[in-house]
């Protein structure tokens, strides 16, 4: 069970939500605040004064007042009309984290709602109910209003959730877990569909497993290097350090220590005629290092989101006031979600040449044509790296902007919205693009090592490439590939290489 703080709650224990899909409950610290909120809000619902959300109807609609004896009704018929998704449902563990997110965002105590809404949250992630919700249908302002609205209508006994394996209608999925539905009071229905969650979720977990396809290519990297016998001197200390950038003294660094004590890069250090290789094995530190510090920046930006209170309107107990305000704009966590995929882009396409080196005999010091030890009869890596190039092809179209791709909703009240989603979502195609790049590279480097034999590289290689062939033998005669590469592909996902390695690796928030 992870305890959520909010103000103060870290990538880590966030990272650990997503990846071990671990139930989560909020600080008891910050019941009192939740409750006060909510005793404003019940107090505005039953005065005079007009307050948006609360004795109002919204949007384009906000200047329409609701009786008191109609609140209940306003706040079910705002998250039934808000149920508008459209696609495949969302996996299990991004819809975990979005509810974790919710949490934290309501534990601030300017949302309003009771504690309630809380406790049943709590307690579908500790039971594993897990609303079904669409993956399209928001723009990342006025909140992922539809994404939302399915958890929340699922807390009303409506719409569906999987429990136990079994898509169910809400009610019963909840009736199974010893759950009862909530009836909304004044704001919660708001509460719950205005805020970024479904955006910034979805941007945590390309963040997350960007970064471990990230760790991944530097060890990809560095087999591709000792492969070509391609020179260490690049990574010297000294040259990173007159720079100065943080990801990438720790790029040489961890290449450093994945390429030491390598028999292959002592034969060639004297009499090599080759001055320098090519920037894909040359530069490699200050590409993958500045992609790892844009990660980085990106990461901070998703904590504070996380952290953040983001419906509308926030009740400001200190300053007794109720405001309306735009919280629920998603802009920072859609900046981040395009920095993550410029990020990934830039891992894959320089991975990209890396591979293309290595399987052209003109470049690679003297490996068979594209790995194979019977070039002509045999084809070897040709047409994995063929796949490679439009793996990166299309990355590189995923990675264009789409923060700035904004259009007006709700009859124009809501005129500018952040795409949020839309730039969070696509991040998870691209890390799958780039787990299966990163994975022929590894096949490449490790057919290339081979090739070095007698000559052996450093002892974490050799470790990497002891557990690539438990599950991928060397290729001497053309085979079914496919399967290769996923195997190939999987060893990147899972984090393996880097275990393999037994090296300290990066860490996202050091």
């Amino acid at each position: 069970m992870i305890t959520l703080t909010p103000g103060t709650t870290t990538l880590a224990a966030l990272a650990r939500i997503y990846h071990d899909q671990s139930p989560a409950r909020l600080d008891p610290a910050c019941h009192a605040g939740i409750e006060e909120a909510a005793a404003r809000i019940d107090a505005a619902a039953s005065g005079d004064a007009a307050v948006y959300g609360v004795n109002t109807g919204f949007g384009k609609l906000a200047s329409v007042k609701i009786a008191p004896e109609d609140t209940a009704t306003l706040q079910r018929n705002l998250i039934l009309s808000h149920c508008c998704g459209v696609g495949d449902p969302i996996p299990r563990r991004h819809a975990r984290l979005m509810m974790a997110l919710k949490l934290l965002s309501l534990g601030r105590g300017a949302s309003g709602v009771r504690m309630e809404l809380i406790a049943l949250l709590e307690a579908m992630l500790a039971r594993d109910v897990t609303p079904v919700i669409p993956v399209q249908g928001s723009v990342g302002a006025s909140g992922d209003l539809a994404p939302l609205a399915h958890m929340a209508a699922v807390m009303m006994g409506e719409a569906e959730a999987v429990f136990e394996g079994e898509t169910l209608p809400g009610a019963e999925a909840l009736r199974r877990a010893g759950l009862e539905p909530v009836a909304l009071g004044a704001k919660e229905g708001l509460a719950l569909i205005n805020g970024t969650q479904f955006s910034t979720a979805f941007a945590l977990a390309g963040l997350f497993d960007g970064w471990r396809a990230m760790q991944a290519a530097l060890v990809t990297s560095a087999m591709s290097t000792d492969a070509i016998m391609g020179s260490t001197a690049p990574l010297q200390p000294e040259i990173h350090a007159l720079r100065g950038h943080a990801g990438q003294i720790e790029a040489a660094a961890c290449m450093r220590a994945l390429l030491d004590g390598s028999e292959i890069r002592e034969s060639h250090r004297e009499g090599d005629t080759r001055v320098q290789d090519p920037y894909c094995i040359r530069c490699q530190p200050q590409v993958t290092g500045a992609a790892m510090d844009l990660l980085r920046m990106a990461g901070r930006t998703l904590e504070t989101e996380a952290n953040a209170a983001t419906d509308n309107p926030l009740v400001l107990v200190g300053a007794d006031l109720i405001v309306s305000g735009g919280n629920f704009h998603a802009e920072p966590v859609g900046f981040a979600a395009d920095m993550i995929a410029l990020a990934l882009a830039e891992i894959g396409a320089i991975a990209q040449r890396r591979i293309a080196l290595i399987v052209d005999p003109t470049l690679s010091f003297d490996l068979p044509p594209f790995l194979t030890p019977d070039p002509g009869l045999n084809s070897g890596l040709m047409i994995a790296e063929v796949t490679t190039a439009a793996l990166m092809s299309e990355n590189k179209h995923l990675a264009n902007p789409c923060v700035t791709d904004s259009t007006p909703t709700s009859a124009n009240q809501e005129d500018h919205v952040s795409m949020a989603a839309h730039g969070a979502v696509r991040l998870g195609r691209m890390v799958a693009n780039l787990d299966r790049i990163l994975g022929v590279e590894l096949l490449c480097a490790a057919q290339g090592l081979e090739f070095r034999a007698p000559l052996s590289t450093s002892a974490p290689l050799r470790q990497v490439l002891a557990c690539l062939r438990e599950s991928v033998p060397g290729l001497t005669e053309d085979r079914y590939m496919a399967p290769d590469l996923e195997r190939a592909a999987e060893l990147v996902r899972g984090a393996a290489l880097g275990r393999a390695a037994e090296i300290r690796m990066p860490e996202l928030a050091p």
